[in-house]
């Protein structure tokens, strides 16, 4: 807005100093000062944002989702997948990485409610859907990493408290029971008491190793972004300023995809339960194959879904990673060092 309103009062201000003697008396049609102003008060580089804008209107996922009230069309996508392998389970819990604007976030929730709890992490400030804990950073970041499991360590923590009402059999009233969390000294008070119902050495040591294991499903839908050359003026969490996802170098976007991808599974291991899920977007090329080979390594079956909803022109699809397997090797550390 500030950038348009420069531009016009610049050409204002040269319409009566700049131009030659002879036009500067000339009075101009309405239909010419129209075309003039219109010229003036969108950037030249608006074309590409024309056309987005264009195909919006013309997109029946796009549309739909407004009706719905959802972030935007990506949530289609993650419905299909769902509707056919049926991810989501009520009370789980499931980090979105790069969930911004928020609209798989909106699916999970739906999906795991009353009591589920759902994580997003991403490098945009964005304002998060309702129900979901965000965290504003980047992923690759070891700090970053390094908060998002102390945050899922702890079992309660994002998920939605459900309220108690206690009904006095005399007075026939009824009021809500506030329960109140344990606090920190309690907490270490009690941190060596042995486990209730007893364990052997054996099984105790693998809790241990199972302890941050604590998430049931990861959903992936990053991409590596541009850096930003414009837009530092929103500020606003309701209308973020939104990276491009893809450079048009199909190599470029294609290998970017898949060191996000090997950054996720090096993230999964350290915290996807036994029996999760894993899904993530890829740019298809040749080293797809690499990937997919030590997915299966790690889940029991491994799934490529190209969604309906998904536009025919886009190279994107989804490894979708079914029921991993226990005590799996990381054979993605040493790829995803180098990233994370």
């Amino acid at each position: 807005m500030h950038s348009q309103t420069a531009s016009w009062a610049i050409f204002g201000d040269c319409s009566r100093t700049c131009m030659p003697r002879p036009w500067r008396n000339l009075v101009f049609s309405r239909q010419f000062r129209s075309q003039l102003q219109t010229l003036y008060s969108h950037p030249r580089n608006s074309s590409s944002s024309t056309r987005w804008k264009s195909r919006q209107g013309r997109d029946s996922y796009a549309r739909e989702a407004k009706v719905q009230g959802l972030k935007s069309r990506a949530a289609f996508k993650l419905l299909e997948i769902d509707a056919k392998y049926k991810l989501f389970k009520k009370g789980q819990t499931v980090v979105d990485l790069g969930f911004a604007p928020g609209s798989w976030s909106q699916v999970a929730v739906e999906r795991t409610k009353p009591n589920g709890r759902i994580l997003g992490i991403d490098i945009i400030p964005a304002q998060p859907p309702k129900g979901v804990s965000t965290i504003q950073g980047n992923f690759l970041s070891a700090g970053v990493q390094v908060e998002v499991k102390r945050f899922l360590s702890d079992p309660g923590r994002g998920r939605p408290k459900q309220q108690l009402f206690l009904m006095h059999e005399d007075t026939g009233v009824t009021e809500a029971v506030i329960e109140e969390d344990r606090s920190y000294i309690d907490l270490e008070r009690h941190a060596d008491d042995p486990p209730e119902g007893g364990s052997t050495p054996k099984e105790r040591g693998k809790k241990a190793q199972d302890l941050g294991k604590t998430v049931d499903v990861i959903l992936s839908d990053m991409s590596e972004p541009w850096e930003q050359t414009t837009g530092f003026w929103k500020r606003t969490l309701s209308n973020p300023y939104r990276m491009m996802n893809t450079s048009g170098i199909p190599f470029k976007d294609h290998a970017g995809s898949m060191d996000l991808c090997a950054a996720a599974l090096h993230f999964a291991h350290d915290t996807l339960r036994a029996g999760g899920h894993f899904i993530c977007k890829f740019y298809q090329g040749a080293e797809d194959k690499d990937f997919e080979r030590e997915l299966k390594k790690m889940f029991r079956t491994v799934h490529r879904e190209k969604p309906e909803s998904s536009r025919s022109e886009s190279k994107e699809a989804y490894f979708v990673a079914l029921r991993r397997k226990v005590d799996v090797e990381d054979s993605s550390a040493s790829d995803s060092n180098g990233v994370t």
